[in-house]
């Protein structure tokens, strides 16, 4: 299951699974973001590689227009995976605090 929902302060809050599954609905909602967005990954136990096509397929939008992602608050395993796939170079990943 995933939660995702945007805070008044304009960071987007996600927890749970984001597998493919999950994908479509995600897409939807990243879909409608605009410039530079900070997603707080505190909550994310799991991310699959249909997760990262999303979030990549996200960045390269906001990217086109001058914004980005930010990935806040990615747990030691999370933070591997975007380590090994390369992402680490593609995303802004600043630690939580």
């Amino acid at each position: 299951m995933l939660s995702i929902e945007q805070r008044p302060d304009q960071v987007v809050v996600v927890a749970g699974r984001l597998d493919a599954a999950q994908v479509p609905a995600a897409q939807q909602f990243l879909d409608r973001l605009q410039g530079v967005v900070t997603l707080d990954c505190a909550g994310l136990e799991y991310i699959s590689s249909a997760g990262l096509g999303a979030l990549l397929k996200t960045q390269k939008r906001l990217s086109s227009s001058a914004g980005r992602l930010r990935l806040v608050g990615l747990s030691k395993h999370l933070r591997d995976v975007f380590l090994y796939s390369g992402f680490d170079r593609i995303f802004e990943i600043v630690e939580a605090g």
